[in-house]
């Protein structure tokens, strides 16, 4: 164990102790906290070397605390920059409850990130599990809390399964520290799917869009950033270049894009979009070549930045309007200027478009693909890529802020107040920020590599897939039915068969058991006052009887006894 003093607390403890004050205090006092825990975690974040560790010893394990390497500072700083944000602008409207579970909430994320072995992980797991419900649950709805209910059962199912594979491997011998899981065992199969849970892969990929939409519009901006991230961090600790990640990967990006392009909630098309992008970081992970595991942790870096902008903007309209629907929204960019223009920012770098964070990190992972060969995960993350453009890219800000048919009917709409119009800024340039300055970015990157996003091919390339798929969108703009419907998922065995299982099945046989416990209870209480009629104080076996009538009656029993035993 560390002597040295900086290692006490790592950022990710000093994010969750933060969360205490911020709990009690209120006013300038809470804000402070607020907006400085995350600095100084930060700060503290890259004041450590390459090979900082803290290793405390609990009975015969040693729980790494604290072990940096180069893909969990990336993700941490992320984690962190997005803390830093939403909570500028989750100040004028988050409660106390929600900022304080946010930060428990993000402080476990970033441990995760920092851990050096898988047991100190699963407790930071859960914990991360845990805030994230009552961040749900602050929204203070009914909607919420049974969203939130539903989150924990999948989530906890997914911690059950992570611990018993956990378990698996340290009875086996394996080993628990970082690293890449080598042993076939049905263990190792376990920790994956664990992990698969939180990634939000199938067959749970609805959870993403169940939960989140239904917290606060502060809520979700945080939502948005930990779980699923984390869950990338930890497939390319532990299972890099597992080929079976690749059809998974595909099958989110493949299902992200289809519920979200019939989805016309625009907090809920951000929601699939978060799977559908997760789903190249996980393909990228089992590609698992040096170009992809750079092409994931960058992206999810790039994802993280440009997510937290597109829902603080969702958020602005939201808290403004009071409406999320597509159908009763548009008009807003003369209302909500800077709003509007952070959005459309951030909606560049969701598309790729060059100078902004998705240009230089997407086309890794797609580039990586093609290096290997794999020519049918080239083309769904190339058509995914697209669909991406027509949706999240162009869809989702026209719909909010550009349509024009019900803006007379929208009351309110404006920008936040001056620290919810920073965080959206700084959010915008921290977008382009790493588009323009690419190969500084990369330099962050878990292995150096020698990349040139900004060739000629690529940036033609680009606006190949660009031009026709934002065309595409204008021209289809009237088929496009914005009117809500509710879209069928896996969520629906949940909601129907299983309550309908609670209800008719599990009541009854409760209903069933009270009335056996009744008529035990009734059966006893029957049998003891027989009992003590006939042998209480005044009970007739319990008198005073002559010896004449005891002789008489020993006769008969005996006599009875002859008779029986001779037939």
């Amino acid at each position: 164990m560390s002597t040295d003093p900086l290692y006490l607390f790592t950022p990710g403890l000093v994010i969750i102790l933060a969360a205490l004050p911020i709990a009690i205090l209120r006013g300038w006092w809470q804000r402070t906290f607020i907006v400085i825990a995350p600095i100084m975690a930060f700060l503290q974040l890259w004041t450590y070397s390459g090979d900082a560790s803290w290793t405390v010893a609990v009975s015969t394990f040693d729980l790494q605390l604290l072990h940096i390497t180069c893909a969990g500072r990336l993700f941490a700083s992320a984690f962190i920059i997005a803390l830093w944000l939403g909570g500028l602008f989750a100040l004028e409207s988050a409660s106390k409850i929600e900022l304080a579970s946010v930060f428990i909430y993000a402080g476990s994320a970033i441990s995760v990130t920092l851990c050096g072995d898988l047991i100190t992980l699963f407790l930071f797991w859960e914990l991360m599990a845990l805030a994230s419900t009552m961040v749900i649950w602050a929204e203070g709805s009914e909607a919420a809390r049974r969203a939130g209910f539903r989150y924990l059962l999948v989530h906890l199912m997914g911690g059950v399964i992570l611990l018993t594979g956990i378990a698996g491997l340290a009875a086996n011998g394996s080993t628990l520290d970082l690293g890449i899981i080598g042993s076939n065992s049905l263990a190792r199969w376990l920790v994956l799917a664990g992990f698969l849970v939180n990634a939000g892969a199938p067959p749970v990929s609805y959870w993403i869009a169940d939960a989140y939409p239904a917290a606060s519009p502060t809520g979700m901006v945080f939502l948005a950033t930990f779980t699923t991230k984390t869950a990338v961090y930890v497939l390319l600790s532990y299972f890099a270049g597992a080929t079976v990640l690749i059809p998974i990967g595909l099958y989110m990006a493949i299902y992200g894009v289809i519920y979200a392009l019939r989805e016309t909630n625009v907090r809920r098309i951000l929601a699939y979009s978060i799977v559908n992008q997760v789903g190249f970081m996980v393909a990228a992970v089992g590609i698992g070549t040096v170009t992809a595991i750079n092409g994931a942790s960058a992206h999810a870096f790039a994802h993280i930045m440009y997510k937290t902008v597109l829902l603080m903007g969702a958020g602005s309209v939201m808290l403004s309007t009071g409406k999320d629907q597509a159908c009763n929204l548009g008009g807003l960019a003369q209302r909500m200027p800077w709003t509007t223009t952070c959005v459309v920012i951030g909606s560049a770098a969701s598309m790729g478009v060059p100078l902004t964070s998705s240009f230089i990190t997407k086309s890794l992972i797609i580039g990586a693909a093609a290096q290997q060969h794999l020519m049918w995960t080239w083309l769904i993350l190339t058509a995914c890529s697209a669909a991406v453009v027509f949706n999240a890219g162009v869809r989702f800000p026209w719909l909010t802020f550009f349509q024009s048919q019900t803006s007379a009917h929208i009351e309110g709409g404006h920008d936040p107040s001056w620290p919810g119009r920073a965080a959206l800024m700084l959010g915008a340039g921290i977008c382009i920020g790493v588009g323009v300055f690419a190969q500084q970015f990369y330099n962050l990157l878990p292995t150096s590599g020698d990349y040139h996003p900004y060739s000629l091919s690529h940036v033609v390339a680009q606006l190949q897939l660009l031009v026709p798929a934002t065309l595409l969108f204008f021209v289809t703009l009237p088929l496009i039915s914005n009117k809500p419907r509710v879209q069928l998922d896996l969520d629906w065995i949940l909601r129907r068969p299983l309550l309908i299982a609670w209800n008719d099945i599990v009541l009854q046989l409760f209903a069933l058991g009270l009335r056996w416990r009744n008529f035990f209870v009734s059966s006893m209480v029957r049998g003891f006052k027989f009992l003590f009629r006939h042998h209480g104080p005044r009970g007739i076996l319990s008198r005073s009887w002559p010896t004449g009538s005891i002789a008489l009656w020993v006769a008969i029993i005996l006599a009875s006894y002859v008779i029986l035993y001779s037939l």
